[in-house]
């Protein structure tokens, strides 16, 4: 079969120039299936894994609208990219200068938060051809009416899903109103059933659908492992035995939340190693340094909450630890791509404490294979997980279809046949025991023809004598005072006195001392996980000093 190459596609000839420089000459599934149909101004919904190439798959096509001259006066962008995270949209910034390098009229330009609005609104005051943006920062400019959007023509939304998981779905409705309607929109997702369909549906028309699998080599390149662990202690035992590797050259450590990616990191600085943090809360300035840092060799080890899980391309990352596992399975297979780049291999070993069972089996079902769980000797974990094999923990129960060991066991095979049992027939007839028939008849007026008195001769009720009044009837006692004004005896109807209930709290504290761990001043003590507050200067968060967001997730 013929393989396809980038000039059979359509692309100008200054982007197959500078294709071939950098020493592309074959496209990837994703590419030659979505360049034909944008270059066709087809809207596209594509889904592929990481590492396929759909950076290129997008941007090359994007360039090629640029090597024709727009009919629409202005000089606000005419290529729209949004992206979830800032390291994301600095890769696809630098991809689009590098693939436009020969094209004239090709300035890239990226507004996202973190980032000084005078430096921001000082770039977007000369002509601008793409512009790549994170949702919230491009609102905030196009209220502040700094940005043009009249000759847009082509929108590309960039890890889709993942600006679903963040909550910009909102954000995402909102720019698009701001749109010309005569559009190109291309939408990139890990998946595209569920929400990212319902979205595509009031963004994109007519859309034609791509869904690559992930190729089986880039399973191959990466090793994975499981450790069981009790708790966080027994996960830091185990990082720490991790990282004593000689195989491990760098390293990223994802972790849940963006104070204990400080806090982890500020204890492996006390260790010697050559460690920072990555978390949302850090400025775009420091975390553009630290990734500089990374890819220089001067950080080993990367501890990064999600919002590092997309965007890294360092050749260098031999090894990929979940210390915590994430909350959504897709996010699992972007962690693991950070490693086995380049045609290395790589290794992705994943910590699960009891709790995070459930969400290791969802990502074992998304993965389509189960991950090997692993031991080092003395560090195994106490608790056995449940079997993913649907076995019960209860004991060898047999079933319709057999029991636990696979051994299919009829479940009635002890009971007797239905032929030795005894039938109906063989019980004894109606007669030799008291049968319906041997019952008192009744007369058409109900009168007994056994033994019964007449029904006229029972005494009606009318017929009894009222009981005494002696306490044991039915018969009330006369009312002692009445609703209305409670005149005859107001403290039958007195408001009866309270039980007092002393508050445990006095001016926002307990009478008998504050029940918060305090350091004299009734502040709360920091709960930290790893015992060390985080520092400023190293790009670490302290506790209080920054804005919290709902499920701690990092937002742009």
């Amino acid at each position: 079969m013929t393989q396809v190459t980038f000039a059979d596609l359509g692309l100008a000839q200054p982007i197959l120039d500078t294709l071939v420089t950098s020493g592309y000459t074959q496209p990837t599934p994703i590419q030659a299936a979505a360049i034909p149909a944008l270059m066709a101004r087809r809207d596209v919904m594509a889904s592929a894994a990481t590492g396929t190439g759909k950076t290129a798959a997008f941007m090359l096509p994007a360039l090629n609208f640029l090597t024709e001259k727009s009919e629409k006066p202005g000089k606000g962008p005419r290529i729209l990219v949004l992206s979830p995270t800032r390291e994301l949209a600095a890769q696809i910034k630098t991809a689009a200068e590098t693939y436009g390098k020969q094209i004239r009229h090709a300035k890239v330009v990226s507004v996202v938060g973190g980032m000084p609005y005078p430096l921001q609104i000082k770039l977007l005051s000369s002509p601008v051809e793409i512009l790549v943006a994170t949702p919230g920062r491009l609102i905030d400019l196009i209220e502040r009416g700094r940005i043009d959007l009249s000759r847009l023509e082509m929108l590309v939304l960039d890890e889709a899903d993942r600006m679903l998981d963040l909550g910009f779905r909102d954000d995402i409705a909102h720019i698009a109103t701001k749109l010309p309607k005569e559009r190109v929109t291309a939408l990139f997702s890990a998946t595209l059933d569920g929400d990212i369909a319902t979205i595509a549906q009031s963004l994109l028309s007519n859309p034609e659908r791509i869904e690559i699998a992930a190729p089986a080599r880039r399973q191959e390149q990466i090793v994975e492992k499981l450790h069981y662990a009790d708790d966080i202690t027994h996960k830091t035992k185990l990082l720490d035995h991790v990282l004593a590797d000689e195989t491990v050259g760098q390293a990223i450590i994802f972790i849940a939340t963006k104070l204990d990616a400080g806090d982890l990191a500020d204890r492996l600085l006390g260790q010697g190693r050559k460690a920072a943090a990555l978390h949302g809360d850090m400025p775009q300035r420091e975390r553009t340094r630290t990734l500089a840092r990374l890819k220089k060799g001067e950080v080993d080890v990367l501890v990064a909450t999600d919002v590092a899980a997309r965007g890294i391309d360092v050749a260098g990352i031999t090894h990929v630890v979940n210390f915590d596992l994430p909350k959504f399975a897709e996010d699992y297979v972007h962690r693991i791509g950070r490693t086995g780049r380049a045609g290395r291999e790589g290794v992705a070993i994943s910590f699960a404490a009891k709790h995070e069972v459930p969400a290791l089996r969802r990502i074992e079902k998304f993965i389509g294979r189960k991950i090997n769980a692993v031991e080092f000797e003395g560090l195994k974990a106490r608790f056995e997980p449940r079997p993913s094999n649907g076995g019960s923990r209860f004991g060898d129960k047999r079933g319709f279809g057999g029991g636990r060991d696979g051994n299919r066991q009829n479940r009635f095979e002890d009971r007797k046949p239905y032929g030795e049992r005894k039938s109906y027939g063989d019980r004894k007839p109606a007669g030799d025991r008291a049968s319906f028939g041997e019952r008192p008849a009744y007369n058409s007026d109900r009168t007994a023809q056994v033994d019964r008195k007449p029904q006229g001769e029972r005494r009606s009720y009318g017929d009894r004598q009222a009981a005494p009044n002696n306490g044991n009837s039915f018969e009330r006692k006369p009312r002692q005072g009445n609703f209305k004004g409670l005149e005859t005896d107001p403290s039958l109807y007195a408001e009866q006195p309270r039980l007092t209930l002393h508050s445990p709290f006095e001016n926002g504290n307990r009478k008998n001392g504050n029940t918060t761990r305090s350091h004299g001043n009734g502040n709360t003590a920091s709960n930290n996980r790893f015992g060390g507050r985080g520092d400023a200067r190293t790009g670490t968060a302290k506790r209080g000093n920054r804005p919290s967001f709902p499920n701690g997730r990092d937002f742009d």
